[in-house]
């Protein structure tokens, strides 16, 4: 939940709104002159774990018959590596 406060609050508590925005993910918008001027919120550093479900289901679905195709082409991929030598990863 992004809450508004006056930047001359937030100057004057700076290091507390810096670490409830660090640490706890608070977010906040500045208003000055009765106006939204800024926001100060978390910078994103990627998915967190307990983001993970509603990143999953956000991204696009493949239709039925293309699911079906790309996991034929899996199965196809591991059976056609089973016994090959084990090489370099990292060799290009």
């Amino acid at each position: 939940m992004t809450r508004a406060v006056t930047v001359t609050e937030v100057m004057r508590n700076f290091a507390d709104y810096v670490n409830r925005v660090a640490y706890r993910g608070e977010r906040f918008v500045l208003i000055r002159g009765g106006k939204p001027v800024a926001e100060l919120a978390p910078v994103s550093t990627g998915a967190r774990l307990g983001e993970l479900t509603e990143l999953l289901r956000s991204l696009p679905r493949l239709a039925e018959g293309d699911a079906v195709d790309f996991g034929a082409d899996l199965e196809r991929a591991r059976s056609e590596s089973i016994g090959l030598p084990p090489g370099d990863r990292w060799e290009s």
